[in-house]
């Protein structure tokens, strides 16, 4: 049973972490102009992969806090309404948040260092 709950989990992760990826590439799309704007002004490709990194992380982490939220409510309610007790261990909620935000930063490298790699004239030519 754990095998097959940890499988599951592993392929929640992966949808998961795609469905970010994809969400950073059109951000990166969107903002092709603002991009090409930044560097032209003497951005980095640091600064703009430092830029998309911290918007995955804040993401993920906004979604991790959802699902730590919803993962700590359902036990209670179950202990409510059911009369089960249900437990719940400290490291936890605190081991899914984690995973949550790796998650969202490994997916997000590759939207953000595409966006660090564009090239300023083009991308200001970009409508």
């Amino acid at each position: 049973m754990s095998v097959l709950l940890g499988a599951i989990a592993s392929v929640s992760l992966l949808v998961g972490g795609i469905g970010i990826m994809n969400i950073m590439l059109a951000t990166v799309t969107e903002r092709t102009r603002e991009i090409g704007i930044r560097r032209a002004l003497g951005a980095k490709r640091k600064d703009i992969v430092v830029q998309f990194l911290v918007e995955t992380v804040m993401l993920s982490g906004a979604g991790g806090l959802l699902g730590v939220a919803l993962g700590l409510a359902i036990p209670l309610l179950i202990t409510h309404f059911a009369n089960m007790v249900t437990i719940i261990q400290f490291w936890a909620p605190a081991l899914a948040f984690t995973i949550s935000v790796v998650t969202g930063v490994l997916f997000g490298i590759y939207p953000a260092f595409r966006a660090a790699g564009m090239n300023p004239v083009e991308a200001l030519r970009h409508e």
